[in-house]
């Protein structure tokens, strides 16, 4: 059995070709554990880490940081078997040697010939010489040595509350690595999500022109983009509503104790008033397949998040089955993972409604393109204080817009305006929707 084992870069799923070498998390000479990861990849949708698929000792890295590479390439060599001496050529061969491989940008990488193994170094730390893979006289065992126990210093404290720790569990964050920003030095949300955000690659400059590489999500983003808008006949309407009702129901929310440690947004209603819709109007929750049209049982809800690496949509599966607090924890739970580069391939693939939440960054609504798949996508504006007719009188109220695009092949403009026109029902007042509608 082969003992140099080549790792090829892995199909991450929904047909990507290539990935870019972000990190190595080991370097030549490393003993790894099997599963233990060893490279972070950035693929058209994810930053992603991928596990060592043999134990044993890294023998050679074949691509330098940075560099891009085609799915089944080899990316690392691993020797399953470290401790086994090495092999000399039989006796019997023909006496050619092994064709000798393409040198490799970091390691020595498999050597023609017979295996040889490194010098060892002797107690004191002086290098002794390799064992040969001939012996004339059987080694002697050397006496075992007694190493002296490791007393370890006790941890540091780390001021962090429940909910912090539980972020940075998700995320992989080591909180005793972090400077708190919080009082007495603690630890806050967003120091853990600054420690977890990867850094964008800066852009060239040639002639005083910057020049961004188009890649990875950037990239998958522009051709999905640009395949939506030419395939699918979209149309966009809008609704703007009074939700003053919505935003006093968000704070008595906020104000429950099983609330208080959970962060409540507008966006929360929503996605609930969405789920309300799509489960009054299933046509919006379904596929365009040519001679057909798939309607899903099921509401895979995205979010469209602005990260470092560019625009990610990924989905929250089965959402339709969510309690309100449920839905609460994995919006939360979604935004942050994916601010921090570590959103799934899984959780990129298979959505079948999207929300885009412009509002945050001051926008009123827009014209938003469906994502691959998608028969709608809502818009979601800022809520702003306007002079509003409410009761027959001008009064200041809480005030948005909403945008819904949608695929004209399966949604008309009367289902889209039905649909389009509950949502804002229950934005406008949510407690009544929901005794009404459910």
């Amino acid at each position: 059995m082969t003992r140099i084992k080549e790792f090829n870069l892995p199909d991450l799923g929904e047909g990507l070709t290539e990935g870019e070498i972000l990190k190595w998390l080991v370097k030549v000479g490393d003993t790894i554990e099997l599963n233990q990861p060893i490279v972070e990849v950035e693929t058209a949708k994810a930053a992603v880490e991928i596990p060592a698929k043999w134990a044993g000792k890294v023998e050679a890295i074949f691509h330098e940081e940075g560099t891009t590479v085609e799915v089944g390439a080899p990316i690392i060599a691993i020797d399953t078997d470290p401790t086994a001496p090495p092999v000399a050529p039989s006796a019997s061969s023909s006496g050619s040697e092994a064709p000798a491989r393409t040198p490799v940008l970091v390691g020595y990488g498999p050597r023609s010939g017979a295996a040889t193994r490194r010098p060892r170094k002797s107690a004191n730390g002086t290098p002794t010489a390799a064992p040969t893979t001939e012996r004339s006289v059987p080694p002697v065992a050397a006496a075992p040595v007694v190493e002296a126990p490791v007393v370890e210093a006790p941890p540091a404290l780390v001021l962090a509350k429940p909910p912090v720790r539980k972020l940075a569990r998700d995320l992989g964050v080591d909180l005793a690595a972090l400077a708190g920003t919080g009082p007495q030095g603690s630890i806050t949300r967003d120091d853990v999500e600054q420690a977890a955000t990867p850094a964008r690659p800066a852009p060239t400059t040639v002639g005083g022109e910057q020049r961004v590489p188009v890649k990875g999500v950037r990239k998958l983003t522009a051709d999905n983009m640009v395949a939506s808008a030419f395939t699918a006949p979209h149309v966009t309407e809008f609704l703007t509503i009074d939700v003053t009702r919505a935003v006093k129901a968000l704070d008595r929310l906020r104000a429950l104790p099983d609330w208080r440690d959970v962060r409540v947004s507008p966006l929360l209603l929503a996605a609930k008033a969405v789920l309300v819709a799509i489960r009054r109007h299933p046509m919006v929750n379904s596929t365009w397949a040519g001679d057909e049209i798939i309607v899903k049982p099921y509401v895979n809800l995205g979010i469209a998040a602005a990260t470092e690496r560019g625009l990610v949509v990924p989905n929250i599966k089965d959402t339709g089955q969510l309690s309100l607090r449920e839905l609460a924890d994995a919006l939360n739970g979604l935004v942050q993972t994916a601010k921090s580069g570590k959103t799934s391939p899984a959780d990129m693939s298979g959505g079948t409604f999207t929300i885009t939440n412009v509002g945050v960054f001051g926008v009123d609504t827009g014209t938003p393109i469906l994502p691959p798949g998608e028969s709608a996508i809502l818009a979601f504006g800022a809520i702003r204080e306007m002079p509003w007719v409410h009761k027959g009188k001008i009064k200041a109220r809480q005030v948005t817009t909403l945008g819904l695009s949608f695929d004209h092949r399966i949604i008309d403009g009367e289902l889209g305006s039905k649909f389009l026109r509950d949502v804002g029902t229950f934005m406008s007042d949510p407690e009544a929707a929901l005794l009404a509608w459910t």
